[in-house]
């Protein structure tokens, strides 16, 4: 007997190219009577997509491991699993202050190659140094043996950044005892976390998106109600996703801080500042002052600067740059730039590390005190970013 013909599955051999972007590309004629469009916003990717299940890459949708319609029992179960998809009915969790961070918060990932301990008051871990993930519990069960894993002063402030990639994040959310082991984190005095950035793709249903931005939310509240200072992440598709998490917050105000990452797809091309104008948009229509923690994007500080109450920057390039043997400098003109360090076979990189951390510092408080005078000079007022602003300096006719 003739087996019946197998459909290859849909691929997208550039993921850029799905960007949603309602000014260039007309709502898809499936999304018109989808009954979800009202949270949803609808997919523009022009006529070739029916609506957003065309994502789908799946030969057999009947094993389609995401959040599609295509496999109807998984995708009731994974909506009951964050009890729907609109983020207002999520539970809410109590206020809990972040104290005053600095201007950049440098990221250490281990002590690798180091001999000593770094003297720095500040520093961030991965959230998943921290977490063994196949029990569920701490690794550190106080600050003295973190401080001794990392290299770090016991006495240093400690900011975890949720950010890490999807093999990891997932394991986290599968978790069974997230609550002890938050309880746990507690003791350690944590001055802030971000919680897990579960990825929002271009190329999956949009079902997919809202289920991760649900439990984005769902795990920050999490944490909140450990008692833990934590940024809200943002993670968003579309100008509906934005405007989801702009009325989020405004209805939330215990919720006084907020984080993102540029440094993977939305740090891409011009996306870039596509994103850094949904933001500036958020935190002029969320109706109070909103304080950012960014994770890359460096070049887009100044608009952000401009745009949220305070902004800290949880940098890798410190860490990272040593590594790889390279020094920070300034140039005569004041330009931040790297150069070769080559090391001794088995030398220590302890002094390369401040070098290269005191020197970012420097750099991002100078930043800092620059854009504190702008605002200063535009009189007090928060400046609006140009929709398709190209990372160009603002300009005075966009002030609100």
């Amino acid at each position: 007997m003739k087996s019946s013909p197998v459909t290859p599955p849909r691929t997208f051999r550039n993921p850029q190219l799905l960007w949603d972007n309602p000014d260039t590309a007309s709502l898809s004629l499936g999304c018109w009577g989808c009954v979800d469009r009202d949270s949803c916003g609808g997919a523009h990717k022009g006529g070739s997509f029916f609506d957003c299940s065309d994502y789908c890459r799946c030969a057999d949708k009947s094993t389609c491991d995401l959040v599609c319609r295509g496999n109807p029992a998984a995708f009731v179960a994974r909506v009951r699993e964050v009890g729907g998809l609109k983020l207002m009915d999520s539970p809410r969790g109590p206020r809990v202050t972040v104290d005053p961070l600095p201007a950049m918060v440098p990221l250490i990932e281990h002590r690798s190659a180091r001999s000593g301990r770094l003297n720095f008051p500040i520093v961030a871990v991965p959230l998943y140094t921290l977490i063994d993930l196949s029990r569920g519990t701490l690794k550190f069960r106080d600050r003295e043996a973190l401080a001794t894993q990392f290299g770090i002063d016991p006495a240093a402030r400690l900011v975890v950044s949720g950010v890490a990639r999807d093999r990891k994040i997932e394991r986290y959310w599968e978790l069974a005892n997230r609550k002890a082991m938050l309880d746990e984190l507690c003791s350690l005095d944590v001055s802030l976390i971000t919680p897990p950035n579960f990825s929002v793709l271009t190329d999956v249903p949009r079902y997919d998106n809202l289920h991760a931005m649900k439990r984005i939310l769902l795990t920050c509240m999490e944490m909140a109600n450990a008692g833990l200072p934590v940024a809200l992440h943002l993670n968003a598709r579309t100008e509906q996703d934005y405007r989801s998490w702009t009325q989020l917050l405004a209805a939330r105000p215990e919720i006084e801080c907020v984080a993102f990452e540029f440094a993977t797809g939305a740090g891409r091309g011009s996306r870039i500042d596509w994103h850094v104008a949904q933001l500036c948009e958020l935190a002029a229509n969320v109706g109070r002052d909103l304080r950012l923690i960014a994770r890359g994007g460096v070049r887009v500080l100044e608009p952000l600067r401009l745009a949220f109450n305070d902004v800290t920057m949880i940098d890798t390039d410190a860490f990272n740059k040593t590594r790889c043997r390279r020094q920070a400098y300034f140039t005569e003109a004041g330009r931040l730039l790297w150069r070769s360090y080559p090391t001794a076979s088995g030398a220590p990189l302890d002094d390369l590390l401040e070098h290269n951390i005191a020197t970012l510092h420097s750099h991002h408080t100078y930043l800092e005190r620059l854009h504190a005078d702008r605002r200063l000079s535009s009189g007090g007022q928060r400046l609006a970013v140009a929709k398709y602003g190209n990372r160009k300096s603002i300009q005075g006719c966009y002030l609100r």
